[in-house]
């Protein structure tokens, strides 16, 4: 079965044989593989009346466990964003309803942001929606043919997920 990166390779091996352009074989499709996922995530997300960067909050304090709360520098680290913009986000799911801010006990003057029970079932629901929608994509894989690709992918992300600061 060829593919569109098939004959994109195809192309210029013809067209600049002195270059080896075999990486263009992998990464094309992963960023081919990128878009699709995105559309994908967004599909999934606007079922639920969600945004991209909101249920990587909500599901950053969905993952947090009972009483799904962290604090505004956690989330800053899970989602990598800068502080305005996440004091910013957090102000819009608060007026959503979705997340509440709460007085930290431990620091007289820092808050905690908890999901509320609302934002708790559209993290959940919008998750379920984006496991189906990626379920879809991976499809014509089987289930080792998926742990081998999530290995060899894992080999190549991590070096970048580990990089000190």
């Amino acid at each position: 079965m060829e593919d569109e990166v098939d004959r994109l390779v195809a192309a210029w091996r013809r067209e600049r044989p002195d270059l080896d352009v075999e990486p263009l074989e992998v990464l094309s499709r992963v960023s081919r593989l990128a878009r699709h996922l995105d559309r994908a995530r967004r599909i999934a997300f606007a079922e639920h009346s969600l945004e991209p960067w909101e249920f990587d909050v909500l599901t950053s304090l969905r993952r947090a466990g009972e009483p799904y709360q962290l604090s505004p520098g956690q989330l800053l680290t899970q989602t990598l964003v800068t502080s305005g913009t996440m004091t910013n986000r957090i102000d819009r799911l608060a007026k959503k309803g979705l997340v509440e801010r709460l007085p930290d006990p431990s620091d007289r003057r820092g808050v905690l942001v908890r999901l509320t029970a609302e934002g708790r079932d559209r993290a959940d629901q919008a998750l379920a929606g984006l496991l189906d929608q990626e379920r879809a994509i991976l499809v014509e894989l089987s289930r080792a043919q998926r742990a081998e690709l999530a290995g060899l992918l894992r080999q190549l992300t991590a070096p970048f997920d580990n990089v000190p600061g």
